[in-house]
């Protein structure tokens, strides 16, 4: 891991998403590109001039702001200690980070963001299932990326096993990382198993695990990251979706209650 694709647009989540990509680059020795997106949501119009004059219009003050927008962080990162690049790019957001991601080793989104007219959280579910790429989904109130420890959501399956691996290069700059199971009766492979396949990668993980009710997984994670008497994670590691279908990976599951409230930055491989 070695190559960090940031999104930049001028919402409210893009602080949050350039502190934690520029910690994420800093821990790993990296380089980061920025890729600048100029936005306009699809319009359904009606095929008449007007509607084709309007959506003009919507694109040339979203290009004029987002030129002032990298004006700003491209000051700021001639200030930075971290190789860079800087790519513009107009369209949709999924299709223009696909792109880019050619020669991208991680992906730094947010998770979800109210006030955008992005759905993020939309965004984030399909560049997990479609990119082949590991995801970042940083909350919008982050200031940065923690490394004294994170959690690693483990449910023995093959989703899991994948975003362990694929995380391997930060969990080795992790102080303190802990394998949590949420025992649902589904588990087949044991987080002791993930414990000794990290601990070959001078990773050396400790396992907790609690009982829950089938389909408590989601919220029992969600307390675990929240509780003022345990650690505090840094960030979360979890398996993206277990189906390739969309509206499952939308609407279902662990990852869709991470996407819309985890309190930390989550790392998502599919």
């Amino acid at each position: 891991m070695k190559n960090v694709l940031l999104l930049v647009h001028d919402d409210d989540g893009q602080e949050a998403r350039y502190q934690t990509a520029l910690d994420l680059t800093r821990a790993i020795g990296g380089h980061l590109t920025c890729l600048d997106l100029a936005y306009v949501p699809p319009f359904p119009g009606c095929g008449c001039p007007e509607g084709a004059y309007a959506m003009a219009e919507l694109m040339t003050e979203e290009v004029a702001r987002e030129s002032v927008n990298k004006g700003r962080l491209v000051a700021r990162l001639a200030h930075e200690d971290v190789s860079w690049d800087w790519r513009d790019a107009k369209g949709e957001v999924v299709a223009s980070l696909r792109k880019a991601a050619d020669w991208a080793d991680v992906i730094v989104v947010s998770r979800h963001i109210d006030t955008s007219m992005i759905d993020m959280r939309r965004t984030t579910a399909e560049l997990v299932v479609k990119s082949g790429k590991p995801v970042i989904a940083v909350p919008p109130t982050c200031d940065r990326l923690d490394l004294s420890s994170a959690l690693v959501a483990w449910d023995g399956s093959a989703c899991a096993a994948k975003a362990l691996k694929a995380a391997i290069p930060l969990l080795q700059k992790t102080d303190d990382v802990i394998l949590f199971e949420a025992l649902d009766g589904s588990i087949v492979t044991p987080a002791e198993d993930a414990a000794v396949y990290l601990s070959r990668h001078d990773v050396h993980a400790s396992v907790r695990r609690m009982r829950c009710r089938q389909g408590d997984a989601a919220d029992l994670l969600l307390r675990e990251l929240k509780h003022p008497a345990l650690h505090r994670f840094g960030y979360v590691v979890l398996g993206g979706f277990g189906h390739d279908r969309f509206v499952e990976a939308v609407f279902g599951g662990v990852t869709r209650t991470m996407l819309t409230k985890s309190p930390v930055p989550v790392f998502l491989a599919h």
